[in-house]
């Protein structure tokens, strides 16, 4: 797999302890948008996905992750390599964190399950959006979110995520339509919603 690029914050103590997980996140499009976790309580957006559990590969963290965050179910013949983002700074728990971030295109059937999130999750208020990658972007960089704000490790995901979108739209990987939203549909048995432009 490519290496989309790479974020080293320098941040941290060297030859200290070393913390790694590698994750997987899914890049799921539809009518022209990517569904994305949106964090209701701090308004940001991510991509579907998480890290690696004990002996699992990367399909199978993709398809558990994506079902876990979304409630959407990867069809697994749908998979395909985008790229990685390698990621190395200050760790919560240890000297230095590191994490090779790893992005698959995947389809999605049209059933969609129960979300089956973490604690934290559940806390923040993970709901499914589909969002043109500008929006997601706009929200990211322009939106308050809370106490999250100024953390080292959620203003790198943030980092991460924006610049992944922006290579995504930088080689038309997903159409693009650079409309400001101006209504917004929810279909809250599936808890997903649908951000729609108008022209």
């Amino acid at each position: 797999m490519r290496l989309l690029f790479e974020i080293d914050k320098k941040d941290y103590k060297e030859n200290g302890t070393v913390g790694v997980r590698p994750s997987v996140r899914g890049i799921i499009v539809r009518d022209n948008k990517i569904g994305m976790i949106h964090s209701l309580k701090y308004d940001y957006y991510k991509f579907p996905g998480g890290g690696a559990e004990g002996g699992e590969n990367h399909r199978q963290t993709l398809i558990r992750e994506v079902k876990e965050e979304s409630g959407l179910v990867v069809i697994p013949d749908s998979i395909r390599e985008y790229g990685y983002v390698h990621r190395v700074q200050k760790g919560k728990y240890e000297d230095i964190f590191i994490q090779d971030n790893y992005y698959y295109f995947c389809e999605v059937y049209d059933e969609i399950t129960e979300q089956n999130l973490d604690d934290y999750e559940e806390e923040e208020k993970f709901v499914l959006e589909f969002v043109t990658p500008q929006q997601a972007i706009d929200i990211n960089i322009n939106h308050a979110h809370g106490d999250k704000s100024g953390i080292s490790q959620f203003e790198v995901m943030l980092e991460r995520e924006l610049q992944v979108l922006e290579m995504l739209m930088k080689e038309n990987r997903i159409y693009h339509c650079p409309l400001p939203a101006r209504d917004r549909c929810l279909y809250p048995s599936a808890k997903i919603f649908f951000r729609q432009e108008w022209i």
